[in-house]
């Protein structure tokens, strides 16, 4: 599970926030702050969260002003700013103190679930060691082509639309939902939503098995094998 720290000066939407993370395979909250200082003190406290949901403007200092802190002090702990701060002085500081996402307010929770996949594919992709080709550091520096799955629509990420293609281009045969999901650590139901536009967009055909009775189980193979 990857733990999250929900930081807002506003204790209602900081809870609306958490329970959007809540909703997300693979993540859990790990706590909520409403300051600064009460954001650092969490972020030091066992067991240290992985993730915080950063918001800009708080009581006591500014979020950014808590991320060149949280460095100073050599907590390793990633940022995804969700805050309503829209100009660009703001936007260009979080890119250069290693902010990995940006998430302007208001947002719904596909577009919070959008960040939060994407994260995760993240760290799967450097969690796995060695060494990585071009397309490996395209991928994690989230610059991966287009050309895969042309105007994803939104809520979807790109990552994990490559990485439910590479499940599929990795197998001889076709996979269903559930054999996507193990493949790719995604919850079965985010691995239907991707392997459903795949097929839409003529990426991914699917195919039916009968078995002795019921429903037939739906399975997917890439669209040039099929």
């Amino acid at each position: 599970m990857i733990e999250v720290l929900v930081v807002d000066d506003d204790t209602r939407v900081a809870r609306v926030n958490a329970a959007y993370v809540d909703r997300v395979p693979g993540f859990r909250v790990a706590g909520q702050a409403h300051s600064a200082a009460g954001a650092l003190r969490r972020m030091e406290a066992p067991p240290r969260p992985d993730l915080v949901l950063m918001d800009h403007h708080l009581p006591d200092e500014t979020g950014l002003a808590v991320v060149q802190e949280m460095r100073r002090r050599g907590l390793e702990i990633d940022v995804i700013m969700v805050t309503a701060a829209r100009d660009l002085t703001t936007v260009r500081a979080a890119l250069r103190q290693g902010v990995l996402q940006y998430l302007v307010k208001p947002f719904s929770f596909a577009g919070l679930r959008d960040k939060l996949e994407a994260y995760a594919d993240l760290r799967h992709a450097l969690d796995r060691g060695g060494t990585a080709g071009q397309s490996d550091v395209d991928l994690i520096f989230g610059s991966l082509s287009t050309g895969i799955v042309p105007d994803l629509p939104k809520g979807h990420s790109p990552p994990t639309a490559e990485r439910v293609r590479r499940a599929l281009l990795n197998t001889e045969g076709s996979l269903s939902a559930q054999e996507v999901a193990e493949r790719t650590g995604l919850s079965r139901q985010t691995a239907q939503r991707y392997l459903k536009l795949l097929e839409r967009t003529g990426k991914a055909a699917l195919t039916l098995r009968y078995g002795d009775a019921g429903r037939p189980e739906h399975r997917y193979v890439w669209a040039t094998r099929s």
